[in-house]
């Protein structure tokens, strides 16, 4: 079930980027889509149906907005920090916990912090993420986590796991 779905979603996603496929197009797209399939399809082989929920995809079309209006967000702080005379910068490592347990759920995540200006994911260890913040605003992990990661976190729970 899981190759299958890796092979039609990836063969989709080809037809779409070819736009307008002759019969040379749709030949090459499916010995691509096949590659991945046999590659990949173990990826989405544990999960099967559940990818096919809606509710994931109400939770990844929602997740686009959050992600866009953090982003946007840190890079108005960002550019003030670079603009402003004195540079009010605290940085430092932050330790974060994280619930979520899918390593494709952890990549997201420690993505969404490192597309996020003024944090980048340094490091995921047994349920722990140590990240790298322009301005440390809580040295506690607890306080920490809340400010960081769980905006994105409980989204993508919902979408990869």
């Amino acid at each position: 079930m899981g190759r299958l779905l890796t092979f039609l979603i990836s063969y989709v996603i080809y037809l779409l980027l070819t736009w307008i496929p002759d019969r040379q197009e749709l030949i090459v797209g499916f010995i691509i889509s096949l590659g991945i399939c046999l590659i990949f399809g173990d990826i989405i082989s544990p999960r099967g149906k559940k990818l096919l929920s809606p509710k994931r995809y109400f939770y990844f079309i929602y997740y686009i907005p959050v992600f866009l209006y953090y982003v946007i967000k840190a890079n108005v702080d960002v550019a003030y920090r670079v603009l402003h005379p004195k540079l009010p910068i605290n940085p430092g490592i932050v330790k974060v916990k994280t619930n979520l347990k899918n390593e494709l759920a952890l990549t997201v995540l420690a993505n969404s912090i490192t597309l996020t200006p003024g944090t980048l994911s340094v490091d995921i260890s047994e349920g722990y993420m140590y990240i790298h913040w322009i301005d440390v605003k809580a040295k506690d992990m607890k306080r920490a986590t809340d400010l960081i990661i769980r905006r994105f976190e409980r989204i993508i729970k919902e979408v990869f796991e």
